[in-house]
Parts: C-alpha cells; structure tokens; sequence
C-alpha cells in the first residue's frame, strides 16, 4: 500500500506545526487546555460544587478543588458505573480502564470518556508516527505493520451502564477501521485473555508478516520475542523480521532491559521510542533519539500541576504550573483531564530536563521508594545504581524487588535485592560493592545511613532462578498487559513472596 507514507506525510505536517506551537508557548497552551477543561466540566455535578463557571486562573482552580486521589475520587467513579449522568464529564461515561499499573489488591476503574480517547489516547498513538517520521524521513515503517502486545483483559460488565477491561482492549473495540491496515494482531486475538495462549497464537499469526515496529511494556514483549525465537528457532528477531525497525515502548523503565534487546535485536540501526501513556492520559513522548529524556505533549486534554517532591505529603502542598517548574527538581503529577479527573494525583515523580521545549524523565512512583531508614531511596537512584553494577560486573537483569531488612534487638538495617539475572555477575561480591558505592553517590541520605555501618549495613543481594518473577506474575493471575512489579517498597511483602516461589 504505497499511497499510505504520502497520506501520513500529508497528515504529519499540519500536526508538526501544532506541536512546535506548543513548544513555544507553553505557559498559554496549557492556559487555553484548562479553560477548555473547566468550560466543558461546569455543567457537571462536580462543576457545579466547586464553581468552575467563576474560574479563571490556576489560582482560583487550586483554591476551588482539593487535590483527590482514588479513594477521595472512588464514590463518584461508583455512580457513574451505575449509569448516573453529568457527574465528572457532560454526558454518560460507558467505559472504564481497569488500571493495572498497580500489584495491589484494589483495582482502580479510570473513567473513559469519548474526549479522552480521540483527544488524548489515539492522539498520544498518532504523535509518537508523528514524532518518529520527522526523526527518519526516510523511515518504511507504514511498507508493514505495527505489532501491539496489549492487556489481556477482555471487555466485561458492570452492569447493562458501563464497560470495564485494560486500557489497551478498551482502545481497540473503539479503534477506527482503518487500524487493522497497520496494526496487527487482530482484535479477536489481542483481547484474549489468557496471556500464554495469546502469545502463541500472536507468534503463528505474525511470524511470516511484514513487521516494521512493535509497541508495549518492555517486559512482557521480552517474552514475547522469545517464545517468537524458540519457536522458529531463529538466533535474534530480524532473522525473523527483517524491517523491524522501532520499538515503542512504556509502562515501565527501559533500563533493566537495554542490554537483553540488545541481544535480541543486534542491527545497530534498530530504534527505541519510549512513551509515557498510562490508564489517566496519555502524556509525553520521546522527541530525540539520542536523548531519552521525553517532550510534555501540552495541547492534549490534560492539564499539569507538579508538586515539588519533597512537599507531596504536606497538608496543604504547593502546586506549580508549567511555567513555575525547574530543570533538576523532583515534582509529583497532578493531572485535570478530559475523562473527567479534577486535580488528580497520579502517583508518578518526574523531572525537568529541559525547558522550552519542556522534556521530562520519570523518576519514580510517589509510593513506591524505601524510606524505613531516612535514606529516601527512590527508583531513580536504583535504575542508575543498578546499571552501574551491571556494566561493571557484565551482568544483564530480568526482572528485581527491593525492600528493608528490619533492625533487630542486636542488628542494624539494612536493603534487600532480588534480582533475576538474564547475565549472572562475573562477580556478585563485586556487584554488591558497586551497587551500594553508586547509590551513596546519587543519594546523600542513603550516604549518611550507611556511615561506618552506623544506621544500614552492606545491602544484600539475593539471586533468583529464571523465571521466578514470571511464575509469580502467574500465580497472581497478572500476565501480560501493564502488570509490572514494585521496584521499591517499605515492606518486605514483594521480597518475601518472591523468594518463597524461588525456594520451591
């Protein structure tokens, strides 16, 4: 299909103009999103009870609505499940993504409305073909097709009102038609919920296509692509498809994986494009491939607020809008969307790498660190820490979990790694050392706790078999989709049951 790249050229230039509009201004284009927010929300339930037909300015929205999370949010969510109308967005709100970005008990059910979806979800998909066709103008990409490894959930009732599944099945039974002629695997194979039985059926059906690019969650395409080489027996995947050429990838960091897809996809000319997409919105993308750092897409209908890290557990925290923020700080997320979120808190941290345009990095999960001791460890400082142990030991991780050891009456703290190595260390010992020297450099608190051994002693390092963290995602029935296991925690709940499937 030729005529597809001229068509998609023709489509790119209009928007190419939009994004670098908002580059520019980016103060006012986030402006006009929070007026066009607040004037589509004002007949709303919700809008009429913070008097959004009066606000005009960040500082009057901020003094009107409180910042919520899920559980200050769940009663009206509860409502507009059971079909009640114009309470957080105008009209009905059929559709609900089942956030699976937690490994929690409690599922969260993220309102998705028909604006949400065209202005903020397909759009975000649109941009990163938008983005990556104005890096290689002379890309093939559209010559094939685009392999979506999605949730693995199907669409389920919540009563004759309202719809629920993973974000990913709720984009595909609302996709336009045209989709299935660059996307694959069909819709009546991506909504399958068993996650092995789809992967086999995705592997017969694709092996013998035209991929150019596959998009998804780095850890569980890693599966994917090897049970894609064991099957055809092929030593890496452009063996299989030659025209691959990008990776969109998101969910989680790409860092634990680097060197594995490396291995797998060794053409030097390979690409990878990371997203920031989550059930909430869809938010930023990587503009630059030598820098992995992603640009803030400001004209979507999300607006932004950031809360300086350090202040996310005050009473009354400060929120800054994108013209306040500054490059090196650590900011929690707040997002007002057009699925209805008013002053939502994601439980994301990002920072600034750059302003004007805005790019940001994630650095982390607001609850997701260890702080048992005061050393304030977040997954920034571990993704770093992490990488530098690898490249000094030439050892690849899979998959890792971290948490305190406790003190006890006679013992002092410390941290717990378990890690599933694809590459072992040459040298676990040495791997130790590095990985406690590079967490001191990044992290002044873990420093001053691990002084002479005074608060944290030497963290340990438990080494699991392959495979361990799979069979744990399994037995919790969490494969496939965006299920992805806590990095960091202040409880040992993750370690234990995790070396618990290892000694079995």
């Amino acid at each position: 299909m030729p005529f597809i790249p001229s068509v998609i050229k023709w489509i790119n230039t209009k928007r190419r103009s939009q994004i670098e509009l908002f580059r520019k201004y980016p103060a006012e284009t986030q402006q006009e999103v929070l007026m066009r927010l607040l004037a589509r929300g004002s007949n709303t339930a919700w809008g009429k009870e913070h008097g959004y037909s009066s606000v005009t300015t960040h500082e009057q929205y901020a003094g009107s609505v409180p910042l919520q999370s899920y559980e200050e949010l769940m009663p009206w969510v509860d409502r507009l499940r059971a079909g009640e109308k114009d309470l957080l967005w105008p009209g009905e709100v059929k559709w609900f993504a089942k956030s699976s970005g937690t490994t929690s008990a409690k599922s969260k059910f993220i309102p998705i409305t028909k604006e949400s979806l065209e202005r903020t979800h397909y759009r975000g998909t649109k941009d990163c073909l938008v983005l990556y066709t104005s890096l290689n103008p002379a890309t093939k990409i559209f010559l094939g097709k685009g392999l979506t490894l999605g949730g693995s959930h199907q669409i389920n009732n919540f009563s004759n009102n309202s719809l629920y599944g993973d974000l990913s099945a709720i984009l595909i039974e609302n996709a336009p038609a045209y989709a299935d002629l660059i996307r694959t695997p069909p819709a009546h194979i991506a909504l399958i919920e068993d996650f092995e039985e789809k992967m086999k059926l995705i592997t017969e059906k694709t092996v013998d296509m035209n991929i150019t690019s596959i998009s998804g969650v780095p850890s569980w395409n890693l599966v994917l692509i090897r049970n894609i080489l064991q099957t055809t027996g092929k030593e890496n995947l452009h063996q299989v498809w030659p025209n691959l050429e990008v990776f969109f990838h998101g969910g989680v960091s790409f860092a634990p994986y680097r060197e594995q897809y490396r291995k797998m996809l060794p053409d030097p000319k390979m690409n990878y494009m990371e997203t920031y997409n989550a059930s909430e919105g869809f938010f930023a993308i990587q503009d630059d491939l030598s820098d992995c750092s992603m640009l803030l897409m400001l004209d979507y209908g999300v607006y932004y607020e950031f809360i300086p890290a350090d202040e996310a557990y005050s009473d009354n925290p400060r929120t800054l809008t994108i013209g306040e923020v500054e490059k090196g700080v650590n900011y929690a997320i707040v997002i007002s969307t057009d699925g209805g979120l008013w002053r939502y808190a994601i439980g994301d941290t990002v920072e600034f790498t750059s302003l004007r345009p805005h790019k940001i990095r994630i650095t982390g999960r607001t609850k997701h660190f260890i702080n048992v001791f005061g050393e304030e460890v977040i997954i920034d400082n571990a993704e770093k820490a992490l990488d530098r142990a690898c490249l000094g030991t030439e050892a690849h991780i899979t998959e890792y979990t971290a948490g305190p050891v406790f003190m006890g009456t006679e013992t002092r703290g410390s941290h717990e790694w378990v890690i599933e190595f694809d590459r072992e260390p040459n040298d676990i010992g040495h791997f130790v050392e590095i990985l406690d020297t590079a967490i001191k450099a990044v992290n002044s608190d873990y420093e001053a706790k691990r002084y002479k051994d005074l608060t944290l002693t030497m963290p340990l390092v438990r080494v699991v078999p392959p495979g361990t963290f799979y069979k744990w995602f399994r037995e919790r029935d969490k494969l496939g989709g965006q299920h992805k296991m806590p990095r960091l925690s202040n409880s040992r709940e993750f370690i234990e049951s995790i070396l618990e499937i290892a000694a079995r």
